[in-house]
């Protein structure tokens, strides 16, 4: 028997291809939110996807990761058109710069009435999107979407992850992530994310309806913020050998939801455990979520050489 479906992801599924020094490309699983849906089943999180994936090859590899993790994929049918590819550059410390190939892709072949029909079937209290779905090309399907499963009284949760390089029209990108964000209860942003906007968490925060802000700022840890003045800080737990960046922030967001779902009054914990989550991840080439028990071990681990320290 299936386990019931707690969160719900809509958005893209691609193959990243990551350069390394040399030039030579590596394909690895990826997408935003295609890693935020691996990395919440991974953490015990019962989730389902609701975007379409190819019948070539990389939708095949993308289809067979997702039913691994224990993902279940809503939007059953293959589609032809291709599987979206992201070209990953890395710096010298490791931080990834995008150029995307997204026209007559695969998991863009969805309305808002087939996302609200899935997410009926569903009955999940979490509704999770935002990076490439947050294009205007696409705001016919997600907003709708967003507005719908607000009236029903979901949780929605939006990772910004400003994919500057690839909008067309800056102004309108900005004008449909602020559309996307009145609706979002829990907002995740980078620091860079926030140049983009050109705005701060504050500002952000009392712009929207949101009960919770979350601030990533790479090698720094991370921030929350809450609507009632709470201000939250995490590091990573333990000194880390970065492969690189490559779906980090999605594992952080995942990390959360997770541990806010067990117990949503322990804000610090929650935030520590996501911290933890992208920091494992950081230590793998691409985006190769922890599990809960492997995050959970890294932070009893990390709590005892801290006792033993002091």
């Amino acid at each position: 028997m299936k386990p019931s479906i707690q969160a719900l992801c809509a958005g893209e599924a691609l193959m990243d291809l990551v350069s390394d020094r040399t030039g030579q490309l590596t394909p690895c699983l990826g997408g935003a939110v295609y890693n935020l849906a691996r990395a919440l089943a991974l953490q015990g999180v019962g989730t389902g996807y609701l975007n379409p994936l190819s019948s070539d090859g990389y939708g095949q590899q993308l289809r067979a990761a997702l039913e691994t993790a224990g993902v279940q994929i809503l939007n059953h049918a293959p589609v032809h058109e291709p599987t979206s590819l992201a070209v990953v550059n890395l710096d010298a410390n490791g931080k990834a710069a995008y150029t995307f190939y997204r026209e007559g892709v695969a998991d863009r072949q969805v309305n808002a009435a087939q996302l609200n029909a899935m997410s009926e079937s569903a009955h999940a209290s979490l509704v999770c999107t935002g990076c490439l779905a947050l294009s205007p090309d696409d705001a016919n399907a997600y907003l709708p979407w967003l507005a719908e499963q607000k009236r029903l009284g979901k949780t929605i949760c939006i990772d910004i992850n400003i994919r500057a390089a690839v909008m067309r029209d800056a102004s309108a990108y900005k004008a449909t992530i602020y559309a996307a964000l009145m609706y979002a209860d829990i907002i995740k942003a980078s620091d860079d994310d926030l140049i983009f906007l050109q705005i701060d968490a504050a500002g952000l925060l009392a712009q929207t309806h949101a009960s919770i802000f979350l601030l990533t700022l790479g090698a720094q840890g991370a921030k929350a913020f809450t609507r009632q003045g709470e201000r939250l800080t995490a590091q990573a737990p333990q000194a880390l050998t970065v492969i690189d960046t490559v779906g980090a922030g999605d594992c952080f967001f995942a990390g959360f939801l997770a541990s806010w779902l067990r117990d949503s009054a322990n804000l610090q914990a929650a935030l520590n455990h996501a911290v933890c989550t992208a920091s494992i991840n950081c230590t793998r080439q691409g985006c190769q979520p922890p599990t809960w028990d492997e995050v959970s071990m890294a932070l009893t681990q990390a709590q005892a050489q801290a006792q033993a320290q002091a």
